[in-house]
Order: C-alpha cells, then structure tokens, then sequence
C-alpha cells in the first residue's frame, strides 16, 4: 500500500506547510466576513429601499437571495474541492465574492442587487465548510481543539457582531459600504491564500477526462431541494406560509427533492454529496447536535435584537451594543476551551455549555417590561459562555474519527445541518411569535372591560393627561382607548417573545442525550476511539 493511500485512510493525517496558526489566521479571514455578509444587511434594508425607491417588503430579497444561493453551494462543495483541489476553489470563491461585493456596492437598483447577492452566496457558500476542513487538515489532533477554536471565533461571533457594524456603517457612511469593505478584505485574502494555502498529499481529485463528469442529478436534486427549503423558511410568514400557492409549491419541491436526492446519492457508487460519511456515528451525532445548535443560535440572534426594538424601543445600535459582548465572550473564551478540550472530555463540556445555554435562555424568558440594560448584556455573555463551551468540542468530537479523505464531505455535511438548524429555527420563531401575539392579546382582551373599574380609571387618567393637549374630551377619550390598545398589544408581543426564549431552552435540553450517545476521550487521544 502506498504512503499517501494510507495517509487517505488515517484518522490522524494533517498537512502544514507553514505554522498552523498562520494559515488559520489566513484562511478564516475571507470566511468571516462570508459568514458576517449574512445578518450585516439586516438593519440596512430601510435605507437599502429608500435609495433604490423600493419597498421594505421587496428589500428582503437582498437577505433571501444570498441565503438561497448559500444553500445551493454548500452540497457541490465536496465535489468542486475534488475536481478542482481545495486550494484553487477556495481562490476561486474569494474572487467571485469579492467580485459580487463591489458589484453590490454599486449596483444601480433592488433588481440588479438582488442578482448580485446571489451570485456573492455562491460565491461565500463553500468558503465555511472549505476553511473548516482546511483547519482539521492543518492541526494535529492534539492542537485540533485550538483550530476548532479559531474557526468557532469566526462563524459565531461574525453573526453577532454583523447588526451592530452595518447599523454603524449605515448610520455613518451609507448602506454601499457594507459591501464594499469586503473588497480591500477580499484582495488580501487572495494574496496570502495563495501564498500559504495548498493542497494536502492525502485529498481525493478526480483526473482524467471524466474530471466534470459526475453525479449531476444527485446534486441537482439535494441543491433544489436546499434552495427551495431556504426560500420557504426565509419568505414563509410573510406569505402567510401554506396560504400562499407559491410557498406551498417551494415546501412540496423541498420535500420531494431532498428524499429523493439523499436516496438517489445513497445507491451511487461515487455521489458528488457522500451522505456515507454519515455511517460514522460521531458525525451523524454531531451533525443533528449542529442542526439543534443552528436553530438556536441564529434564532436568539435574530430573536433578541428583534425584542429589544420593538418591545423596549432600542434603537439599531443599541440592540447590536447589547449582543456584542455576547460574542466579546465567545471570542475571550474559544483559545482556552480550544486548550481544555485536549484535556478534558468534550462530552462533559458541551454538557456544561447545553446548561448554561439553556439557563441563559430561561433568564431570557422571564425579562419583565422594565429590564435594565445591564441585565439583557449579562443574560447574553452567560449564553455565549455556553456557546465557547458547544462550538469547539462538538466539532473536535465531530471529525475525531472521520478518515482524512472524507473531511471534504463531512465538513459539507456539518454545515449544511447548522445553517438549515438556524433557517428553520429563524422561520418557526417568526411564526410562533405572531401567533402567540394573537394568542396573548386574545387572552389579554377578555379582561378589558370598559365597565370594569380598573380599565374605567386607566382610561381616565389617560384621558385626563391628554386633555390640555387636545382641548376636546371626546377626542382625548378616543386616544385613550387608543393608548390602552397599544399598550394591550405591546403586553401580548412581549408575551410572545418571552414564550419562545423559555420553549428554546426547553429544546436545547433534547441534546443532552445526543452528547451522552457519542464515544469520546480525550481530544489529543482520539484515535483510541476508532474501532
């Protein structure tokens, strides 16, 4: 048997041209700002449609559009690494996303910047699970937990951080420039990856005439699938979900092209998306683990921000200001669990980061109307402490045992559960919070009684306060009742909100006994684990 044959199969096999920590450094840096490019827009879409004169509703598409083509990608990545080889298809997805980003910094219009969103999620789509599979492969498994750390420091606080720069950006300069500070970025991320970047001896190319021959129709089938799920989850409550023919369409397609597209690859000799990798129980583990941790994670960062502007009246800035320290915390605490988990068992440390977690999210649950500041910013450090405490040992446990050959497709797989997790967790909060609010202010109403004696008094004091200013008891009384609705319906949304925090926590806890199925020991040894 040859050496790079049995490297192929080695659970151990890594490839470090240079200093580990110099290409970690070099091959996140275009990832963190692919990952930061999919909630920096948020806040912008106001200022986004008032330029381009469109409406607020037709400016999600520059969100959906790049999170479709994100979902597309992320199947055809494992094969686009083995027909092209990692390293040119990571340089190929930096140029075309730094490419699309100076096109929608200029774009002219709502239409030709949602094309050009889509072509920069094709772009940034591969480049998450490229860099992570480039981290296994560059540390050995006793420094695996620290690059681990560094990629974790990349996908979770960019997320975070992404309102609070694009509302500052916005604020200050104009929406263009969200896009564009990815061009300089993009540049010199070309010039050292090309530098540093190459390809391991151990990684799998196709060759030979066949090179672009491959399983089309497995991929079409899992990338529609994909596509169509992303759009449903993405525009489903603003459509009234199943009401909508369309919506109803893109669910039916979702359904019936990912069935068939994980059977269609399942029953090929050489799928372009190998579910196979599947069979290794820590992966598959890991992977639903990474589906629950998605939802989570980018529901409570859509979720909280969300909350504290339409309940509490925080501005754009100050919601980004109360999550920042949040991801402050994750990015402290990533090179120390990143060392731990080379030392202590990770089952017992995502255990732990499950807890608090879940606490967090409890706290979160009972926020009252007049919460301070203070006490939202430490309710989210205490979740990102539990965040540093999943993100690093779950992916070391993840890759533990999976053969150097098959990173490639289990990195894909990886990422496709965490960013469906979070599309679906984001698109079911959407919904249970307008239901709930209808819910609550239903159940709320039955005790506004306009001949009850509190609503009689409440009623007059607020007409009493409103009368110098109007001059017209008739017309104050109407504002009154006008008052009391509005405070009626703030009371049922917070309701809402503080009821999907509490149903969150309760979910995250079903991981519990995911993590205790996995077989782990310590990171460094975990070769003793491969049976």
């Amino acid at each position: 048997m040859s050496q790079q044959a049995g490297d192929g199969r080695s659970h151990l096999a890594h490839f470090a041209p240079s200093n580990p920590w110099i290409i970690a450094i070099v091959a996140t840096l275009a990832t963190f700002m692919e990952v930061l490019d999919t909630s920096i827009a948020n806040v912008s879409l106001p200022h986004i449609a008032g330029n381009l004169g469109a409406s607020v509703t037709d400016s999600t598409w520059v969100l959906t559009s790049y999170l479709v083509a994100n979902a597309v990608v992320l199947p055809a990545t494992a094969f686009l690494t083995a027909v092209l080889g990692r390293r040119r298809y990571y340089l190929i997805s930096v140029a075309v996303f730094t490419v699309s980003s100076l096109l929608c910094g200029i774009a002219p219009n709502l239409e030709s910047l949602v094309l050009f969103r889509l072509l920069q999620g094709l772009g940034g789509g591969g480049l998450q699970p490229l860099t992570q599979a480039v981290l296994v492969d560059t540390f050995p498994p006793r420094l695996r937990g620290m690059g681990m750390a560094v990629y974790g420091m990349t996908v979770v606080v960019a997320p975070v951080i992404g309102p609070t720069l694009g509302g500052w950006i916005t604020d200050n300069y104009s929406w263009r420039w969200i896009f564009l500070i990815n061009v300089p970025i993009g540049i010199g991320a070309l010039l050292l990856n090309s530098r540093f970047l190459l390809d391991p001896p151990f990684l799998r190319r196709r060759l030979g005439a066949d090179r672009w021959r491959g399983d089309f129709i497995g991929l079409g089938l899992l990338a529609l699938g994909l596509g169509c799920l992303q759009l449903g989850l993405d525009l489903g409550e603003r459509e009234d979900w199943f009401s909508s023919p369309w919506i109803t369409a893109a669910a039916v397609t979702a359904v019936a092209a990912l069935i068939a597209g994980v059977v269609w690859s399942l029953r090929r000799k050489d799928p372009m998306v190998d579910l196979r990798v599947l069979r290794d129980r820590n992966l598959a583990l890991a992977c639903l683990h990474m589906f629950v941790f998605g939802g989570v994670l980018y529901g409570t960062t859509a979720l909280l921000p969300l909350m504290l502007q339409t309940e509490f009246g925080y501005t754009a800035m100050q919601s980004g200001m109360a999550l920042s320290p949040g991801g402050l915390v994750v990015a402290v605490l990533m090179p120390f669990v990143g060392f731990l988990v080379t030392r202590v068992d990770p089952r017992w440390m995502i255990l732990f980061g499950v807890a608090t977690i879940s606490g967090s999210l409890l706290q979160m649950g009972s926020f009252s109307p007049d919460v301070d500041f203070h006490t939202v910013v430490l309710a989210r450090m205490l979740q990102g402490l539990g965040l540093a405490f999943i993100f690093v040992p779950i992916n070391t446990i993840a890759y533990g045992t999976v053969a150097a050959a098959d990173r490639n497709a289990a990195s894909s797989v990886v990422n496709i559960a965490r960013n469906m997790g979070g599309s679906i967790g984001i698109g079911l909060i959407s919904t249970f919070i307008a239901r709930g609010t209808q819910t609550h202010r239903a159940m709320l109403s039955t005790h506004i009684d306009p001949f009850d004696p509190a609503t009689r008094h409440a009623a007059t004091a607020i007409r009493n306060g409103l009368l110098p200013q109007v001059g017209d008891p008739q017309q104050a009384a109407l504002m009154a009742h006008a008052v009391l609705d509005k405070q009626l319906q703030h009371q049922a949304g917070l309701l809402a909100y503080l009821d999907q925090f509490k149903l969150l926590a309760v979910a995250f806890l079903v991981l519990i006994p995911i993590v205790l199925l996995m077989r782990s020991r310590r990171a460094g040894h975990v070769e003793l684990t491969v049976e």
